[in-house]
């Protein structure tokens, strides 16, 4: 069977349109030709293969032409989703890397953005001439970061001049960016404001976190403000406490519920592939009933998955934007990812920890997506938050 028909066991592209699927099939072809062949000895190495960010790029993906009446419109929700799905089964860093730009620094562009800066800021953002990141998380505060958020904002009085200290973790796509969006607490009123900071301002110092043991093809970023000023122009207008961040994350976080996805489906695929091709006992390991019973599951979880982003696409489409039902599907999709890509490895025995088969790639980078954008227990929180009426969370 065609591997990516199995990933769809049901048909779900199929809610696309013709021209929808014909720009999908523009990076699926990159993809599986340009980018694939190269994501092991990078991931081994811990670097990006920044050949291959232009390229991207230029396959106009993010408001494809097509798509948009040369962009008098947006693409539908669903081709955005379906976007990040190709992206995150050839790669997860590769799936972040893009939606850093696509997803996290555009919505923070687009719900933070007054009116006027939108105008200016938006068509810059698609079309990649203002790279940006969502700089939010700090060394110590992630999941606390809403009462926790500790990085300081200060208005000269008088001034239309901002300074900022604090620092910011896990920032991926930094070094490449042009702006940071810095999410910082007003000492005069305790409220969360943001700001673009330019990466390269005075004061501003970028440190690459070694050392990890997943998304290691994706530079993640310890940044440190120390004085750094920015004017009032530069502020997101529209973020004036954490209840506009949290706007931000619900609708970022079905993006992540994208990727957990394709994690899926990568997975998935790469042990399907190397089941059917392996002979052990003296007949191919596709054939033994355990392998078989270990595949359905796999099949089940991603199937699932993809049916929970479909529909939760579907109704933010319709402009249904609930905290509850992002988490609910950040949450599911990731701990079904989690079994999903361990019974690949499963399947594929001892090669299965290694980087030809690919599957001990996507068995390690699940574990960092499982982890961002909300953790399994903030997002069961804000789920079960929704269902009693009563809050759960610590002061």
């Amino acid at each position: 069977m065609d591997l990516y028909s199995a990933s769809d066991w049901y048909d779900a592209e199929g809610l696309l349109t013709d021209d929808e699927r014909l720009v999908l099939g523009r990076l699926r072809d990159f993809l599986e030709t340009t980018a694939k062949p190269l994501v092991g000895d990078y991931w081994e190495r811990g670097e990006f293969p920044y050949e291959i960010a232009q390229p991207l790029i230029d396959l106009d993906l993010m408001e494809p032409a097509e798509l948009t009446a040369n962009r008098t419109r947006p693409a539908r929700g669903l081709y955005h989703g379906f976007r990040i799905f190709e992206l995150a089964r050839t790669d997860a860093s590769i799936a972040t890397f893009y939606t850093a730009q696509a997803g996290l620094f555009r919505t923070a562009i687009r719900v933070g953005a007054s009116e006027e800066q939108k105008q200016e800021w938006m068509p810059q953002v698609i079309d990649f001439t203002l790279k940006g990141v969502f700089s939010l998380t700090e060394p110590e505060h992630g999941s606390d970061i809403a009462g926790g958020l500790a990085t300081t904002a200060r208005r000269e009085p008088g001034t239309d001049t901002w300074v900022l200290d604090g620092a910011k973790r896990w920032i991926g796509g930094a070094f490449t960016a042009d702006v940071l969006a810095v999410f910082a607490r007003d000492v005069a009123d305790g409220q969360v404001k943001a700001f673009l900071v330019p990466r390269e301002a005075p004061g501003v110092t970028l440190e690459k976190i070694h050392r990890k043991t997943a998304l290691r093809m994706m530079q993640n970023a310890h940044i440190t403000l120390d004085g750094v000023r920015v004017t009032e122009a530069d502020r997101l207008h529209n973020v004036n406490s954490f209840r506009d961040v949290a706007a931000m994350l619900r609708a970022m976080r079905s993006d992540v519920a994208w990727i957990a996805t394709g994690i899926q489906a990568g997975a998935f695929e790469a042990a399907l592939r190397y089941v059917t091709g392996r002979e052990q006992f003296g007949r191919q390991l596709g054939g033994f009933q355990l392998v078989q019973e270990k595949l359905a599951r796999m099949l089940g979880n991603l199937t699932s998955s993809l049916a929970l982003v479909v529909r939760l696409t579907e109704q933010q489409e319709k402009g249904v934007y609930r905290d509850q039902d992002s988490a609910l599907a950040k949450m599911q999709t990731s701990l079904l990812m989690r079994e999903t890509v361990a019974l690949a490895r499963e399947v594929v025995g001892g090669n299965g920890i290694t980087l030809d088969t690919e599957v001990a790639r996507f068995h390690a980078d699940a574990e960092a997506v499982y982890s961002y954008e909300g953790t399994h227990e903030i997002n069961a929180l804000i789920v079960g938050r929704a269902l009693t009426g009563q809050s759960a969370f610590t002061k």
